[in-house]
């Protein structure tokens, strides 16, 4: 499969859509391809937070929709934890007004949580109820592929955190079939650095929603520890994610579904 391409849309083409910059778009199609994370006639599902990266994301899928040479559709799903410090709601006008179709699931994660969990067990609860919701919503309307929107910052942390505590080399995989078989699960954005997303988030003016989860936010975790440690070495090293990118390319191919 070649490389996605990277051409931009003009603002006429689909109002509310924004154009996403070029090399946005070259490196997300780079992963797209080299991957072979999207097969003609998918039907993907956006996980969208709310968040700059999913939001990003949401706006690049529009552009390959549109100019890739493969056809697929995609919608987005929304998981509201019911929490009183995060309120996705205005994502519903936001993706009214784009015609995208759209998914909106409330469950009360953070009640139950904090019924059955300490806090130290809070961030995997929470995952592992979103995906699931995630998985369920795919099921129930037809969808194939679940894409979610971790970045290349955010796998070169896992794999840090992965190695330090764990012992274990291990990261995000870019594409793979989950347990049950029956869908696809693709990250577009692993060669895709954090900083891309927050500056074409701001540019573009898009409405991103701050998550304040409550235990992810009363103290400092391990990931943000990871993060600072990971930018103090950039900046001794600023090649330092182009060589951690190919230190994880084999980690990212484990279970790369055949073509």
């Amino acid at each position: 499969m070649g490389v996605f391409p990277a051409t931009t849309l003009s603002m006429s083409d689909q109002p509310g859509f924004v154009p996403p910059p070029r090399s946005l778009l070259r490196a997300t199609g780079r992963a797209l391809a080299d991957f072979g994370m999207i097969r003609d006639g998918d039907r993907l599902l956006l996980g969208l937070s709310g968040g700059k990266d999913s939001l990003s994301l949401l706006h690049v899928l529009e552009h390959f929709r549109r100019h890739a040479p493969i056809r697929f559709e995609f919608g987005c799903v929304t998981i509201d934890p019911m929490s009183d410090s995060f309120d996705p709601s205005p994502l519903k006008p936001y993706l009214v007004a784009l015609g995208v179709d759209y998914h909106y699931v409330e469950e009360p994660i953070v009640s139950l949580a904090e019924s059955k969990l300490s806090n130290d067990s809070y961030c995997a609860f929470c995952a592992r109820m979103k995906r699931g919701l995630m998985y369920r919503t795919c099921r129930e309307h037809g969808y194939n592929v679940l894409v979610q929107a971790q970045h290349l910052d955010d796998l070169a942390e896992s794999f840090v955190m992965s190695a330090f505590h764990g012992g274990q080399l291990r990261t995000m995989k870019a594409h793979y079939r989950i347990d049950a078989g029956d869908l696809r699960m693709i990250r577009p954005f692993v060669y895709v650095r954090e900083r891309q997303l927050r500056d074409f988030a701001a540019n573009a003016g898009l409405p991103v929603i701050a998550e304040n989860c409550p235990a992810c936010f009363a103290m400092p975790t391990r990931r943000e520890h990871m993060k600072q440690l990971l930018a103090r070495e950039e900046r001794e090293t600023p090649n330092l994610f182009k060589t951690l990118r190919t230190t994880l390319l084999p980690l990212m191919r484990e279970g790369l579904p055949p073509q």
